[in-house]
């Protein structure tokens, strides 16, 4: 057994280690700097252990939010398909009014093709260089007649050449419209198909938040609280672009403002409608769903992150923050609680620079 000198020692060492990593913390703002982003959060800033009642809750919210980000993103796959068919029965319209003037033209063109072939024999002599010869009454009259046939010639070679402008067009208008018509009906297959699984997986989301809403009715008031924090004051961040800085500072205005299932701001968000709004502030677009976003811009190793790249969790990926520096995010967590700072999540998958 140590002695109560040795004790005494030990503490104060204790304790001094622990003043110098709150010291060591505090005079180190989250800013973008060259050195690694730390793999997790300095110790002051972890997350405090939580009840089982609220462990368990994040747990069904963690799954929940998945169900919900793959709703979203079919309903926009679904968005997709519509355009496709929208597209494709454009082009059907418009290559059935390009087959219908090919059509007509194709027919014009043969009556004037028609024509010249009926005119082969002039009062029963045929229509050329010789029979002008032969039939002619003086060499004058053989020259008027051969230029009058140099003349027709040259129509009927123009006839023949739009008669196969128009066959030719009829046939590209064809084969136009029936890829569009083959596009067309596969897309309001898929769109069909995308209406039964939208409708499948909003079943499955709200035996979800109904299994959440009675965990929710299991956690304390302490439990309560801890939702509802914002986490720890990072203090001012500095972006390494004018882009990301407004993103940075727009997400972290909107802490404490709640999580709401599909919810895209400016008064609750999800967890990707928070990214998303935030980077429309700095007129920046990017898709609408966590996993959408996990494949936009470009990607950056997690010991090169800076404020301002998307953080993203899981796999397949369901859960998106932006980064603020010293292993810190911003994010709209999950339903009951709010947009707050809080370290890097477990079961990080990867990161996305966009600005």
């Amino acid at each position: 057994m140590q002695s109560h000198p040795v004790k005494r020692v030990v503490s104060g060492a204790l304790a001094a280690s622990a003043v110098i990593a709150v010291v060591t913390f505090t005079q180190s703002p989250a800013t973008a700097s060259p050195a690694p982003a730390p793999q997790t959060p300095p110790i002051a800033l972890q997350q405090p252990s939580t009840s089982d009642a609220l462990a368990r809750y994040r747990e069904l919210a963690a799954e929940a939010e998945k169900l919900n980000e793959e709703y979203l993103q079919a309903q926009e796959d679904l968005k997709a398909r519509e355009g496709e068919l929208e597209r494709a029965n454009t082009e059907l319209e418009n290559a059935g009014q390009a087959q219908r003037q090919a059509a007509a033209d194709e027919a014009r063109y043969r009556v004037e093709v028609d024509r010249f072939a009926g005119a082969s024999f002039t009062t029963g002599a045929q229509m050329n260089k010789l029979s002008a010869l032969l039939t002619g009454d003086s060499a004058q009259d053989f020259l008027e007649r051969s230029s009058a046939l140099d003349v027709l010639a040259t129509d009927k070679n123009e006839a023949l050449r739009k008669l196969k402008g128009a066959v030719d067009a009829a046939e590209a208008a064809k084969r136009q419209a029936a890829d569009a018509q083959r596009r067309a009906q596969n897309a309001k297959d898929a769109a069909a198909r995308l209406t039964a699984d939208i409708e499948a997986r909003k079943e499955r989301l709200d035996a979800q938040l109904e299994e959440l809403k009675e965990q929710a009715g299991l956690l304390s008031d302490e439990d309560q609280a801890a939702q509802q924090d914002t986490g720890p004051d990072v203090g001012n961040v500095t972006a390494p672009g004018a882009a990301a800085q407004v993103a940075v500072d727009a997400a972290l205005s909107k802490r404490g403002s709640p999580y709401g299932w599909g919810d895209t701001g400016p008064d609750s968000f999800d967890c990707s409608g928070l990214t998303q709004w935030a980077y429309q502030q700095a007129g920046i677009s990017i898709p609408r769903t966590s996993s959408a976003q996990s494949t936009y811009g470009t990607a950056v190793s997690r010991d090169q992150l800076q404020p301002g790249d998307l953080v993203f969790f899981y796999s397949p990926v369901s859960h998106v923050g932006i980064y603020i520096g010293n292993g810190m995010m911003v994010h709209a967590p999950t339903e009951g609680d709010v947009v707050k700072v809080s370290p890097l999540q477990d079961e990080y998958s990867g990161a996305r620079r966009v600005a």
